[in-house]
């Protein structure tokens, strides 16, 4: 009897384990509300760890190092009973082949986070049903981390994840939050997602294998090929920015890369072409100009 219940929890252990996508960190912060002590908060934010961690996202199967690494900040600035007002900084990264180098995917702020939450309240997704703007808005983004993630390792191999994502959008539109319309602006998740899937901006999810699968991971082996890899997977990005200026992915993209980039060509073997690469960028991201002088 005793050898069977010991089959039980090993075998349970390795069904949770095998069902785990993401190594997420979701943190909640109210310190702006002056009752950041409310049990409320720790309970929320133990919950939303559980939920993210142990569901399982997808019938693909990570072992424990292939599993994503990600973190969800969550600001709560204001509440009311059970309406809680915040943001969330959604970010995620992805490893370098062959070396011990991390190198950052997704970088996001949504400042369009009211939800409502009632202490203890189970937290379960289910594929074209609305349960709650909470749950509609951590899905999204677990959906819209596991897409780029695939997509720095095949050639559009986030797609179904971001349909996926795209679901959440649709069915999230009959709570009335902000965020899931095209009238709530150019940083809502309706635009995230509609970009990521739209042809006008197919270039970002080709730059993201190029920089990454073509780029990244063979500079351990030959830098300045993996650093010309990377310069021309930038210039189709700028080929984008030609046809759509300033769009929320080229943002997004730099907000995650900017200091990565700088890095990248700022030591190692000289990249031949590092005056028409700090044009690329200073074209395309002004905002880090700083960061393209470094460039050599």
């Amino acid at each position: 009897m005793h050898k069977i219940f010991t089959f039980i929890i090993v075998f349970l252990s390795l069904q949770l384990a095998s069902a785990q996508q993401l190594n997420c960190e979701i943190i909640v912060n109210a310190e702006q509300t002056g009752q950041n002590n409310l049990s409320v908060f720790k309970t929320l934010e133990r919950g939303l760890n559980e939920f993210v961690n142990q569901t399982r996202w997808t019938d693909k199967k990570f072992q424990p190092h292939e599993r994503i690494n990600c973190s969800m900040f969550i600001t709560i600035t204001s509440f009311e009973g059970e309406s809680f007002n915040g943001t969330i900084q959604v970010q995620s990264s992805r490893p370098v082949y062959g070396t011990s180098m991390i190198s950052p995917v997704f970088n996001f702020n949504d400042e369009q986070f009211g939800f409502s939450y009632r202490e203890y309240q189970p937290l379960n997704y289910s594929q074209n049903t609305y349960s709650s703007n909470l749950v509609s808005v951590i899905s999204y983004y677990v959906y819209t981390i596991l897409g780029l993630d695939a997509d720095t390792f095949a050639p559009e191999g986030g797609t179904a994840y971001f349909e996926e994502a795209n679901k959440i959008v649709t069915t999230a539109q009959q709570g009335n939050s902000q965020g899931w319309k095209a009238a709530d602006g150019q940083r809502s998740r309706f635009r995230l997602n509609a970009d990521l899937l739209a042809n006008t901006y197919a270039e970002y999810r080709t730059a993201l294998y190029e920089y990454h699968r073509l780029g990244l991971d063979v500079m351990h082996d030959d830098v300045l090929a993996g650093k010309t890899m990377i310069a021309e997977s930038l210039a189709k990005l700028k080929v984008m920015n030609n046809r759509r200026n300033n769009s929320l992915l080229l943002r997004t993209f730099f907000d995650s890369k900017a200091d990565e980039i700088s890095s990248i060509y700022s030591g190692g073997p000289a990249y031949e072409k590092s005056a028409e690469l700090r044009e690329t960028l200073n074209s395309i991201a002004p905002r880090y100009a700083r960061s393209w002088r470094n460039i050599q």
